[in-house]
């Protein structure tokens, strides 16, 4: 099967990083699928950037999955790569945190990513082809306070990516995970120039990465050259989490 017959979900693409992959896939010559939950205009504005489709979703409610995966199989065809990038935040101190902000951003990045990959695993197995990319983060491995959250939904995803590629290897089905340090982002541009300062400072590499970087990345584990990695954590972080 060729790269130009494959069909790439990418969830959470309205915007940023999400964004990034999916002008990356299309320009691969991927057909892709453009995921979005509330950031209609923006999943359109990258839909026509790659050629794509924009499809709304909820990866937090199973049932949302199936219909968009419905969607996609009907008008593009069996998804065989899949990126899961939606995520969401609700930073606060541990002692401060409220149930349904540990609640929602489990249901988001950890549960969101568990439905779309079981959605999309029968397809792959089908085929005998499949790359999936978690999109994780620096602070999955390393912590971060103030966000006991995300961090361990982001430590989640490894042990759920590891055991998918064990579980599929032997089918060519790949599961990696992406994980990101600082990447210049709209939500970034809005941060004080002290604290940019003080995050670019923690970082080898003296600066923020860009989408693009990221992307790259992400684009290289979908191809059939990354076939025989699996079960991975691929940082760009410019070193941050040199050591962990």
């Amino acid at each position: 099967m060729s790269d130009e017959a494959h069909v790439a979900f990418v969830t959470g693409a309205g915007a940023g990083i999400g964004r990034a992959c999916a002008v990356a896939l299309g320009e691969a010559g991927l057909r892709v699928a453009v995921g979005f939950g509330g950031n209609k205009e923006g999943a359109n504005e990258t839909a026509s950037m790659c050629g794509g489709l924009a499809v709304e979703v909820d990866v937090s409610d199973s049932a949302s999955v199936d219909n968009a995966f419905k969607r996609i199989e009907s008008e593009l065809g069996p998804v065989t790569v899949l990126v899961n990038n939606a995520g969401v935040t609700g930073d606060g101190l541990l002692l401060r945190m409220k149930d349904e902000d540990w609640q929602k951003v489990l249901r988001v990045n950890l549960d969101g990513a568990f439905h779309c990959i079981r959605r999309a695993t029968p397809a792959m197995m089908k085929a005998r082809h499949g790359r999936i990319v978690n999109m994780g983060s620096v602070v999955g491995l390393s912590g971060s306070a103030g966000q006991v959250n995300y961090a361990a939904a982001k430590a989640g995803l490894v042990g759920l990516s590891r055991s998918v590629a064990r579980e599929l290897a032997s089918r060519n089905v790949t599961c990696n995970v992406v994980a990101p340090g600082p990447i210049a982002t709209a939500m970034t541009d809005a941060l004080s120039d002290e604290r940019v300062a003080a995050i670019t400072d923690a970082v080898p590499a003296g600066r923020m990465g860009t989408t693009d970087e990221v992307a790259a990345v992400v684009a290289f584990l979908c191809t059939d050259a990354a076939a025989y990695i699996t079960g991975a954590v691929i940082p760009v972080d410019g070193g941050l989490g040199l050591g962990h």
